[in-house]
C-alpha cells in the first residue's frame, strides 16, 4: 500500500507544483496520473522516491515513511521502485546490456559496480529482461544505436533489474508514435500482472482507459479526479484539462 498524504512541492522561487495532494494506492494497482504539462505529475512521481524532495506531507509505503529516510535509507527503499522516464536516461555510449545491468547497482558492492562487475547471475538475467522486452538481440549493441522505442524498452529492463514491487513511469510514451506507444504500455501491462504496482503519468486518455485500473487527475498542482477511467466524463474532462479543452474521438 502507498499512501500520500498532503503532499505539497514549492519550488525554488514560489512555484507550487503540488498543493496538498493525497491518495491511496493498494498493491498491484495500474495508476493513470493525467493532467496538462505542468500540472505536477513528474513532481508527484519523483517525490514518491525522492528523487525531488517535498516541501511538506508524507509518503507512506508499505508502513514506511519515506519522506522521513535518510539519503542511505532511501538507497535501499529505490531497490524495490523502478523508474522509467520519458527520455529514457540511459548511458548513450554504453552498451545496452550495461545500461540494463545498472538496475542492480542497488544490490551490488559500490566498487564492483565502478568498473562493471556483475555475476553471472546477474548478467542472465539482465539478458532475460531484455529476452522480454524483445530485444536480446541488441545486448552489445550502443545504448544511443537504438531507436526510441527501443531505448524505452532498455528501461523497463533495467527497471525489472531491482525487482520491483512498484514502478514509476513518467510519461514513458510521450515522445514515441501510438505504435510504439501500445508496444510499450503492454510491457508495463504484463508486469503489473505480475503483480508490481505501476503509478504511470500519461498524456492521452485512449491509452489511460486502456491500460490503467484507477485514474488521479491533477491540474495546476491539486488532485482533481479519483477514480475510473470510464467515469472521466466531458464536464470532468474540461475540469482536468480547462474549459477551452476538446476531447478527441
Amino acid at each position: 500500500m502507498l499512501e500520500v498524504r498532503e503532499l505539497t512541492k514549492i519550488y525554488e522561487g514560489g512555484v507550487l507544483a503540488l498543493d496538498r495532494v493525497s491518495f491511496e494506492v493498494p498493491k498491484g494497482q495500474f495508476l493513470a496520473v493525467i493532467g496538462l504539462s505542468g500540472s505536477g505529475k513528474s513532481t508527484l512521481l519523483r517525490c514518491i522516491n525522492r528523487l525531488v524532495d517535498p516541501t511538506s506531507g508524507k509518503i507512506i509505503w508499505d508502513g514506511y515513511d519515506i519522506t522521513a529516510a535518510s539519503q542511505d535509507e532511501m538507497r535501499h527503499v529505490r531497490r524495490k521502485i523502478g523508474m522509467v522516464f520519458q527520455h529514457f536516461n540511459l548511458v548513450a555510449r554504453s552498451s545496452v546490456l550495461t545500461n540494463v545491468l545498472a538496475g542492480r547497482l542497488g544490490y551490488v558492492n559500490p566498487f564492483w559496480s565502478l568498473i562493471n562487475r556483475f555475476s553471472r547471475a546477474d548478467v542472465e538475467k539482465a539478458l532475460g529482461e531484455l529476452e522480454r522486452v524483445g530485444i536480446r538481440d541488441k545486448a552489445m549493441v550502443r545504448a544511443d544505436e537504438l531507436s526510441g522505442g527501443q531505448q524505452q524498452r532498455v528501461g523497463i529492463a533495467r527497471a525489472m533489474m531491482q525487482e520491483p514491487q512498484m514502478i514509476l513511469a513518467d510519461e514513458p510514451v510521450a515522445s514515441l508514435d501510438p505504435v510504439l506507444a501500445h508496444s510499450i504500455m503492454q510491457y508495463l501491462e504484463q508486469v503489473n500482472k505480475e503483480g508490481v504496482t505501476v503509478l504511470c503519468s500519461l498524456h492521452f486518455l485512449d491509452l489511460v482507459h486502456r491500460y490503467a485500473n484507477r485514474v488521479i487527475a491533477l491540474n495546476q498542482g491539486k488532485l482533481v479526479f479519483d477514480g475510473l477511467p470510464t467515469e472521466i466524463d466531458d464536464e470532468k474532462f474540461k475540469e482536468i484539462y480547462g474549459r477551452e479543452a476538446e476531447r478527441v474521438g
